[in-house]
Order: C-alpha cells, then sequence, then structure tokens
C-alpha cells in the first residue's frame, strides 16, 4: 500500500510538470495551428542558463532571467522565422516542420555547451524529503505539484479574464472571424509563444530536480513525453492538455513501480508506455478526451 501512495504521489507530481508543457503545445496549437516539436529544446535552454546564472544570481534570480530569456526566444523564433511566407491554410504544417529544424539547431548547440556534464540548478530543495504519514516524498515533488497548481490557475486565469485570453479563445474557433472582428493575430501568435516558452523554462526545474541527478543533454527529450498529453487531451484544448497529463503522469509512475510485474512487456515499457496509453485512447476518441469533431463546409 506504502508503495503504491508512493507511485500516485510521484505519478501526479509528474503529471503536473508535464502540464506545463503540454498547455505550451496547446496555446501554440490554438495561436496559430502549429505542433512545436521546438519544445525540448526551448526546456533545455532554460534549463542551462538557470545551470550557468544561479551561482551568480541565486536560484530565485535565474530562473527569473531564465523564463523571461526563454519567453523572449520563443516569441522571437516565432516572430522572425514562423511568422514568414505564406499565410495560406498549409502554411501551418510547413511551420510545424520548421520547428524540427530549429529544435535541431538549438539542441545541437546546446549539447555542445553541456557535453556528459550533469549540471545542478542550485534549486532550494535538494534531496530533502518529507514524511506523509507512511509515505515519504521528496520535497521537489511536493514544491512541483504546488507551483504548477499555481502556475496553471494564472494560464486558466489569463485564458479566461484578460484581452489576450478572448483574443485567443476567438482565434481558436475561427481564425478569419476573429481577424474580421478586429483581432491581431500577429500579436496572439507572438504573446502564446512566449507563455509556452516561459512555462517550459519553468518545468525545466523540476525536471532536473531531485530524484534527477541534473540537468543533462537529454532532459528536453523528457519534456517530449507531455506531446502525447496535449494529444490525448485535444490538441485545442486546455483542460484536456491537463486531464491527459495527469494521465500520463501516473501511468508512466505506477508502469516504473510496478517494472518487475511487467517484466514480459520489456525493460524499457515505461519509457513508451505514455504513447502506448495515447494510442489506446485515441483509438476510442479520435479526437482525444476533450476534442471536439470539427465541421467542414463542402
Amino acid at each position: 500500500m506504502t508503495g503504491l501512495l508512493d507511485d500516485l504521489l510521484g505519478g501526479l507530481a509528474l503529471g503536473a510538470v508535464y502540464a506545463l508543457v503540454a498547455l505550451g503545445f496547446v496555446v501554440i496549437f490554438k495561436a496559430s495551428g502549429v505542433l512545436s516539436f521546438a519544445h525540448g529544446s526551448l526546456l533545455l535552454f532554460g534549463g542551462y542558463l538557470i545551470a550557468v546564472l544561479h551561482d551568480d544570481l541565486g536560484f530565485a534570480g535565474a530562473l527569473a532571467v531564465a523564463v523571461l530569456a526563454t519567453a523572449l526566444l520563443s516569441g522571437a523564433l516565432d516572430r522572425l522565422l514562423l511568422q514568414r511566407g505564406d499565410p495560406g491554410p498549409g502554411a501551418a504544417h510547413v511551420r510545424t516542420i520548421v520547428t524540427i529544424g530549429i529544435d535541431i539547431v538549438l539542441l545541437t548547440e546546446l549539447s555542445r555547451r553541456i557535453g556528459g556534464d550533469l549540471l545542478p540548478l542550485g534549486d532550494p530543495w535538494g534531496d530533502a524529503v518529507t514524511g506523509l504519514g507512511p509515505v515519504t516524498v521528496a520535497d521537489s515533488r511536493l514544491a512541483a505539484i504546488v507551483v504548477s497548481a499555481v502556475a496553471i490557475a494564472s494560464v486558466f486565469a489569463l485564458f479566461r479574464y484578460t484581452r489576450w485570453g478572448l483574443s485567443l479563445r476567438a482565434a481558436g474557433e475561427d481564425v478569419e472571424a476573429a481577424a474580421l472582428m478586429g483581432v491581431r493575430l500577429s500579436r496572439v501568435r507572438t504573446l502564446a509563444w512566449c507563455l509556452a516558452g516561459g512555462l517550459a523554462a519553468l518545468a525545466a526545474v523540476f525536471l532536473a530536480a531531485f530524484p534527477a541527478p541534473g540537468l543533462e543533454r537529454t532532459t528536453g527529450q523528457i519534456a517530449l513525453k507531455a506531446f502525447p498529453a496535449a494529444v490525448l487531451g485535444g490538441m485545442a484544448s486546455p483542460v484536456g492538455a491537463l486531464a491527459g497529463s495527469l494521465l500520463i503522469g501516473l501511468t508512466e509512475a505506477l508502469v516504473a513501480g510496478h517494472q518487475s510485474e511487467l517484466s514480459l512487456l520489456g525493460e524499457g515499457f515505461g519509457d513508451v508506455a505514455p504513447y502506448a496509453v495515447m494510442v489506446l485512447v485515441l483509438l476510442v476518441r479520435p479526437t482525444g478526451l476533450f476534442g471536439t469533431r470539427g465541421a467542414a463546409r463542402v
């Protein structure tokens, strides 16, 4: 029973971190129709900045600079590279491919700088643990749940109560109608990319914190496990991204905690479990848990 509770808490913390990344996928897709495969390298960029700046600025200062710098880089990539060219209906597919090239360039440079090192981020939790009844939980996991909950609630408040959030929802429903009503689509897109970049940098802290050994050049690849979470929920649904992330996090933690019982599926099954869950759900719900079928005029 204690092992199950530990797995559930670990899965909840992991799902909360995945939700930060999955929300980035969703807001970018709602604003521009682009699937951003550069998200993992942006996360790694934010984590790298924290690692190299925390000695001079302290953890809080380094985190603030990293979140801001990653947000600005993400927005600049959209404004300078992805908003160029033909704005026609097929452009989103081309821009999705462009994000793969951006990811390769950023990841190559960051991998060169990190090399084979494990970089500490200087987070204040270290390897401290807290006892919750029969369960011992790493403080970093508790912090991940609390910080992610606050960040996610703030994002949902932006969606609900700000002009940008209203413009984003309008663009997600009908781009042409939103433009005719005076929505500045270019600004909405760039701010969506900035928000996604900032959330990715925040997620990097908890993906590199204990019990992880630190930031390494493969940390960005872990973030791509949030992609099936976004697909599971329905790519245009922020609520779906949250639900899908929790499902993926719990699945990964439970599979890792019961690896011996699942040995017939292979030692690395935990790495592919999120994608297996995604496939199974999409067989039943092709549009995702919270996705809706779009109407097409013929």
